[in-house]
């Protein structure tokens, strides 16, 4: 009786392996086939990017024009004529792509405006003194950290002198050059609207591992 016992145990046991193996491998697949869904996405959002950007090259918005326009998936005009917005897999619009080589960010979205919906689509502008990125003055560029390499994660290993690009709607692609990496308080905005002297500049921030400060990154075009 004791071993049939100890045997309906072991059969128990390996039913549930079996059943945990047959998850685990069905989790797996599914993760597989939906980062390779999300990465088809991207790459048709970062396509469509480009085409529009070729096909307004002519279009010049500013600052205030850009905040009276209404955005929808479909072209839509300003006082400077047809404009057509690159709209995410989320919604979102796209206003910019950032590539950091040390990090192994290539293309990453930049979405025009920052709310709590959108740092979870990518990373957003938090505030700008200029007409916008690849133009003179400074733009804050606001995402997560994870912990897991996703968005910025990672912006804790960046150092003086490494390279950050930033291709905007003209397709016009700058480099930046870190000039400053340092922490401060989550609640320090002193640093956003500086003057740059005419110089183009970004800066990125994130919260540290901890939560309990900021990474701040300042880079310009030299």
């Amino acid at each position: 009786m004791g071993k049939s016992k100890y045997g309906n145990f072991l059969t128990v046991i390996l039913i549930i392996t079996i059943v945990a193996i047959i998850g685990l491998i069905g989790y797996g697949c599914y993760t597989v086939i939906k980062g390779n869904e999300d990465r088809a996405i991207e790459a048709k959002t970062y396509e469509e990017f480009e085409s529009n950007a070729n096909k307004t090259e002519e279009n010049t918005t500013t600052k205030s024009e850009l905040e009276n326009i209404t955005y929808s998936e479909n072209t839509t005009t300003g006082s400077s004529g047809s404009i057509k917005k690159t709209i995410n897999k989320d919604g979102f619009i796209v206003a910019a792509y950032i590539t950091i080589p040390k990090i192994s960010i290539s293309n990453m979205e930049i979405l025009d405006k920052e709310t709590p919906a959108a740092l979870e689509s990518s990373v957003a502008i938090r505030y700008m003194n200029s007409d916008g990125l690849n133009q003179p003055g400074n733009v804050v560029i606001a995402g997560h950290n994870y912990r897991n390499g996703k968005f910025f994660s990672n912006v804790k290993k960046l150092s003086v002198g490494d390279t950050i690009k930033i291709k905007d709607t003209s397709l016009t692609e700058l480099t930046y050059t870190i000039y400053s990496v340092f922490e401060t308080t989550t609640e320090d905005t002193s640093f956003y609207d500086r003057n740059t002297n005419g110089a183009i500049e970004i800066t990125l921030t994130t919260c540290t591992d901890d939560s309990n400060a900021r990474t701040i990154v300042q880079a310009r075009v030299e």
